[in-house]
């Protein structure tokens, strides 16, 4: 498995995009079979080859998979190609029994709103986040944007695989003309308050330290984000509580301890948390990190 995780070097960028990340399983490698994707408040808009397929299932709280769920079953999202994966609450569940390579981008929370932002003020962030269709976002992926200059998806993947700054250089590049006159509206301008304070600040006060109605910042939350304060509050949480299990050897883990520097009353209670979240017992997530973690921009396991 060959991945890595960088961030754009444009300032203008940094402030929509995370990072670009790349992932690649060749034929011959040995690896999980269906690994599970994190809970996700980023956008990702994830280039492939036009022929290689996609799939992610919610089917996940069996305590053995087997087998994905069947195509056209509630909770999944497949196809082929270049597409976007959009924030998602639950745990997903991927494919990754054949070969496959992608090349991801990062946006942050609230990007999608911005990006989507009309005239008339109103814009809908919950039709951006689940309908794939007759956006502005979606001529990127059918070619307006990335066959400027010649260069073509496969020709990006080419060269994240051999000189992986030099694929971040040229995404830079072709993004920074479509991202550099993107602004930011009042619910933009106070949810970018919001967010840092989001996982250190108690939610109910958080309204009072932005000097406005806790009723005004929960209603632009959801506009700009798609989710509520407590919703992307947990995912926050969930996020920093993987990447410091991923840091240990499973062995080493003592969770007593995690349990009380992250806040649970007691042991038993973040694991039904950890178990409701992931699909399976911590103890088993621990053992299986490196083919579970969020390496969709997330973690790198390199």
């Amino acid at each position: 498995m060959i991945n890595w995780i960088q961030a754009p070097k444009s300032e203008v960028l940094s402030n929509l995009i995370e990072c670009y990340w790349f992932i690649e399983k060749t034929k011959d490698a040995a690896s999980y079979p269906y690994p599970k994707l994190n809970p996700d408040p980023s956008a990702h808009l994830i280039l492939s080859p036009s022929d290689q397929a996609y799939f992610y299932g919610l089917d996940l709280h069996e305590d053995e998979v087997t087998e994905p769920p069947a195509s056209g079953q509630t909770g999944v999202s497949s196809g082929l190609g270049s597409h976007w994966l959009y924030p998602h609450q639950q745990t997903l569940q991927l494919d990754h029994r054949q070969a496959f390579v992608h090349l991801g981008i990062k946006f942050r929370p609230g990007a999608l709103y911005r990006l989507n932002l009309n005239e008339n003020d109103e814009f809908d962030s919950q039709a951006v986040l689940n309908q794939a269709q007759a956006t502005q976002l979606q001529q990127l992926i059918k070619g307006e944007l990335l066959t400027k200059e010649n260069l073509f998806v496969e020709e990006l993947i080419s060269i994240a695989r051999k000189e992986p700054q030099l694929c971040c250089d040229q995404l830079d590049k072709l993004l920074l003309p479509w991202l550099n006159h993107v602004k930011k509206d009042r619910h933009s301008l106070l949810v970018g308050r919001a967010l840092p304070l989001v996982a250190t600040t108690n939610i109910s006060s958080l309204g009072k330290s932005l000097n406005c109605s806790q009723r005004t910042l929960e209603r632009s939350f959801i506009r700009v984000t798609g989710l509520s304060l407590k919703q992307y509050q947990a995912m926050n949480k969930l996020e920093v509580l993987l990447e410091h299990l991923y840091q240990k050897q499973a062995h080493d883990i003592d969770w007593v301890e995690v349990a009380f520097e992250f806040g649970f009353s007691d042991q038993p209670h973040l694991i039904r948390h950890l178990k409701k979240q992931l699909g399976q017992t911590p103890k088993r997530y621990a053992k299986e990190r490196g083919f579970t973690i969020d390496v969709y921009g997330g973690v790198s396991s390199s």
